[in-house]
C-alpha cells in the first residue's frame, strides 16, 4: 500500500512539473523554424511596418531588401542615394510609417518617409558624426533611443547610447561607458530600457527618468558562449535575445529567469522581430545561413507601430 502509495505521489509530482513546464514554453517545441528568403549579405534589423511588409539590412551589402507576402526585393540601396546609404544595421519603422536606419558607414540616423524620401534624422553630436549607430528603438512618445559602439573589448568602455527628442529633434548623449552597445528595446511592463553589452556578453537595464535619463543601470542577465544580439520582447514582458555565435534564442521572463533557449538554423542569429496581423511570428535573421527565418509564438510581440 505505502509503495502504491508513494508511486502515485511521484507520478503526481512528474504530472505536476511536466505541465508547469509546457505553460513555460513560449514557443511549443512541435514548431520549427521556416526560411523566408535567402540569398542575403548578412542579414540585421528586421522591422515589420504593422502591415505586411518586413525590412532588413543587408550590412555588407549595401541595401535594404524588403519582404511582403513570399516575395523578396530589394528597397533601398545605396547604388539609389550613395551619398547616404553605404552600409546599414538596425532598423525601426516609426510612429509615421517612415522606416528608421542605422547607418553604420557614415555614422549617421536616416528617415526613409513612407514615399521612399531618404533623409539624414540625426548627422553626429557636437559637431562629430556617431562612431558606429547599430540598432534602435522607439518610446511611447515616438522619442528615438540608438546604440552607437565602437571598441569590441570588454574593458573598453567607449559605447554610447543615444537619445533623440520627436519634437524638438535634438540629440543628447545619454550614457557614455558600454562595452559595445548593441541590441536595444524597451519593456512594455516595467519601461526600462534594455541594452546588450556584446563585449561582455551580458544585458543590462536602466529606469529612464522623466527627462529622458538613464539611471540605476543593473546587470539584467549573461549568456556566455557568443554575443547577445539583436532583443525583442512579448506582450508579457518576456525577452527573447538572438545570441550571435551560440546558435539559439534564449527568452526570459521580466524577473530574468531563463525560460526556454530555441536552437537557430545558424549559429550566428543577429537579431528579431515579432510580425504578422497578430504580432505571434517572429521573424529571425541569421548570418552563417545568410537567411530570413520565421517561427510561431505563444504570445504577440510588444507593437512598437
Amino acid at each position: 500500500m505505502k509503495n502504491n502509495l508513494y508511486r502515485f505521489t511521484l507520478l503526481l509530482v512528474f504530472i505536476f512539473c511536466f505541465t508547469i513546464n509546457l505553460k513555460a514554453q513560449i514557443i511549443d517545441i512541435n514548431e520549427k523554424w521556416v526560411k523566408v528568403a535567402d540569398a542575403l549579405n548578412f542579414p540585421e534589423g528586421p522591422a515589420y511596418d504593422g502591415k505586411s511588409t518586413i525590412c532588413l539590412s543587408n550590412c555588407y551589402g549595401g541595401w535594404i531588401t524588403r519582404y511582403s507576402e513570399g516575395v523578396k526585393d530589394t528597397f533601398i540601396s545605396k547604388v539609389d542615394d550613395s551619398l547616404l546609404i553605404e552600409k546599414t544595421n538596425g532598423l525601426a519603422f516609426g510612429y509615421d510609417g517612415s522606416l528608421f536606419v542605422c547607418e553604420y558607414g557614415k555614422g549617421k540616423i536616416l528617415r526613409v518617409s513612407p514615399d521612399s524620401r531618404i533623409e539624414v534624422y540625426s548627422d553626429g553630436y557636437k559637431g562629430e558624426k556617431f562612431n558606429r549607430p547599430n540598432d534602435l528603438t522607439f518610446d511611447k512618445n515616438g522619442n528615438l533611443f540608438f546604440t552607437d559602439p565602437k571598441s569590441y573589448d570588454k574593458n573598453i568602455l567607449d559605447g554610447r547610447i543615444f537619445f533623440v527628442d520627436a519634437n524638438t529633434k535634438e540629440t543628447k548623449l545619454i550614457e557614455d561607458s558600454l562595452a559595445f552597445p548593441n541590441g536595444i528595446n524597451i519593456s512594455p511592463i516595467d519601461g526600462k530600457l534594455y541594452v546588450c553589452e556584446s563585449a561582455k556578453q551580458i544585458i543590462v537595464r536602466f529606469d529612464i527618468t522623466r527627462e529622458n535619463k538613464l539611471i540605476n543601470k543593473e546587470n539584467f542577465v549573461e549568456i556566455p558562449g557568443g554575443d547577445p544580439d539583436g532583443i525583442e520582447f512579448d506582450v508579457e514582458g518576456n525577452l527573447f535575445v538572438a545570441h550571435f555565435g551560440g546558435k539559439a534564442i534564449y527568452i526570459f521572463s521580466p524577473e530574468g529567469e531563463l525560460l526556454q533557449k530555441i536552437e537557430t538554423p545558424g549559429s550566428k542569429p543577429t537579431n528579431l522581430e515579432f510580425a504578422d496581423e497578430d504580432y505571434k511570428t517572429l521573424y529571425l535573421t541569421e548570418v552563417e545561413t545568410n537567411a530570413l527565418y520565421r517561427i510561431r509564438t505563444k504570445h504577440s510581440g510588444k507593437n512598437n507601430n
